[in-house]
């Protein structure tokens, strides 16, 4: 048993210094920039993931093996966790099978500490319960700079559902820390006041217009249905509400970008012109994963 993390491990936003955020920026600009070596040859790493995934396990597998990494990838459903074997046997497992890193994705908060706690080889975290999803804050922060010149001083909205969402916490966990306001909105069950502790700089708004005005980055967030449903929310008074149209991303600055963590629902959180609109750069979000992942791999194996 291993009490402390490797060396590497990537647990979450908060336990960062902004200096660990900028150097994963700049290894992941620098990866974006050109084909990067393969630094890890000769390595492997194990994806384990107990929920679902699209656009975090396929960029993590892409960037592992563009790097030059052996990749395999685990579900819960087709390993021994459908037997009953516990996070930290299947953990010992795979470090016994070689492994060099473990990305995990699991449902219950604070899964890949406790796993990190238990292995001795990096841990990251690709989303753990409603706790945080630290590489897709990484990669928003990336896409950000792609369009604006510095994070410090910039007004970023997230509008929806802060509650349940890891990546609401981790974006605003990074934004603070590099200097920007953040506004949070919506209704108090999916926002409720306490989410201004999370973090220095943060303000709340029930109202869109007042969230949406001299803003620099719009991030909405995805809706599920069933939450509405069992928070006793309407989904069309949401709509009414909150849901963002052409009409009311031009309540923003005249360069606002909107980003959204995927996946998007159409005609829910945003409508579709907004989605497919010269503001809206989610596939660039998509794309800059990638990039971030390699980042967070090198970094992972001290190769950065």
């Amino acid at each position: 048993m291993s009490a402390r993390p490797a060396a590497g491990s990537l647990l979450g936003i908060e336990p960062l210094e902004m200096k660990d955020i900028d150097r994963i920026l700049l290894s992941a600009r620098r990866m974006a920039a050109k084909r990067p070596r393969p630094l890890l040859t000769g390595k492997r790493v194990a994806l384990l993931f107990y929920e679902n995934s699209t656009r975090t396990r396929v960029s993590f597998e892409y960037a592992a093996k563009t790097l030059g990494a052996t990749v395999t990838v685990i579900s819960a459903t087709t390993s021994s966790a459908e037997k009953g074997e516990s996070l930290i046997d299947t953990g010992y497992t795979i470090m016994a099978l070689g492994a060099n890193a473990i990305v995990i994705r699991h449902p219950s908060s604070g899964a890949p500490v406790l796993l990190a706690q238990h292995v001795n080889v990096p841990v990251i975290n690709a989303g753990d319960g409603m706790h945080e999803h630290p590489s897709q804050a990484l990669l928003d922060a990336f896409t950000m700079l792609q369009h604006k010149k510095k994070l410090k001083g910039l007004r970023v909205a997230l509008i929806g559902d802060i509650f349940h969402s890891r990546v609401a916490r981790s974006d605003v966990l990074l934004l603070s820390k590099a200097g920007a306001k953040v506004v949070l909105c919506g209704p108090p069950e999916l926002v409720p006041d306490v989410a201004t502790t999370l973090a220095p700089n943060v303000t709340i708004t029930r109202d869109l217009r007042e969230a949406l005005e001299d803003t620099d980055v719009i991030i909405a967030l995805r809706i599920q249905k069933e939450r509405l449903e069992g928070l006793q929310l309407k989904l069309d008074d949401y709509i009414a509400r909150y849901q963002i149209s052409s009409a009311r991303v031009r309540w923003a600055k005249k360069d606002v970008i909107v980003m959204h963590p995927g996946p998007i629902i159409r005609g829910l959180e945003l409508t579709a012109d907004v989605a497919d609109s010269e503001r809206t750069v989610i596939l660039e979000q998509v794309k800059n994963g990638v990039a971030i992942r390699m980042a967070i791999l090198a970094r992972a194996m001290g190769v950065q």
